[in-house]
Parts: C-alpha cells; structure tokens; sequence
C-alpha cells in the first residue's frame, strides 16, 4: 500500500497535460471534445484514449456513460495531486528528505530568508496548533 499523500505510480507528462486541460475545461469531455483542447500538432485519438483510461486506472479521472461516447472528468484536484507528485519527487531525488529540499533551495538561492523565516513561523503556529 502506498504512503498518505504519495502516488502509487507517476504520472506521465502527456497525463499531466491531459489533466490540466480537464481542470481548465472544468466539465466532463469526450475524447473528442478534449483532442480540440490540444494545440497543434494535436496527438493522435487513440493516444489520448489511452491516456486517458491509464488516469482512470492510476484513480485520478473518471467517465460518464452519455450514450454517444464517454466522458471523462478528473477526481483528483490540482492541489491534491501536486502534494502527492511533490512527495514522489523529495523521494526519488532527494532521498526521502525534506531537509535535502529546502538546503538545495537554500544553494540555489532560491528560497530567501525571509521566505525562510516564514517557513519556521508557519511550522511554530502548526506546532501550537497541535
């Protein structure tokens, strides 16, 4: 069983893409509807078919049945998925590590530190919270 708020597989970019078009669309589309959505050179109908049911398969879109074909819809939202894809990323390239994260965004002069000091401020009111 996979850890809380980690993926139990990856997602592909091209599943990525297809979700963010569904989000945006904000309404279940046919593979159809959503091959419009894709800018030139639009992939293939069968490809993004596939697509499409291996996010169905990973649970994060669904389909409605409406007679002429289905239509697809995500159930997972952004915010969820990019907690769960972030965990996935600090495991396989950082080593598990959230420590790791913020001190090569510390060398990379990424983060600043008042960022920083925001970071410890928001964990000291969580810790109060508990």
């Amino acid at each position: 069983m996979a850890k809380k708020g980690r993926l139990k597989e990856a997602i592909t970019r091209r599943e990525e893409e297809l979700l963010q078009l569904l989000w945006s669309a904000g309404k279940p589309m046919a593979v159809r509807e959503l091959l419009t959505l894709f800018p030139e050179p639009q992939p293939h109908f069968n490809t993004v078919s596939t697509v499409v049911r291996g996010l169905e398969e990973k649970g994060l879109a669904s389909h409605n049945d409406d007679h002429d074909a289905f239509r697809y819809y995500p159930i997972s939202d952004r915010e969820s998925l990019g907690r769960k894809s972030l965990g996935n990323v600090i495991k396989g390239y950082f080593d598990n590590s959230y420590l790791n994260v913020v001190s090569t965004l510390v060398e990379d002069d990424t983060i600043s530190v008042d960022e920083l000091k925001e970071l410890i401020e928001i964990i000291e009111q969580k810790r109060k919270e508990k």
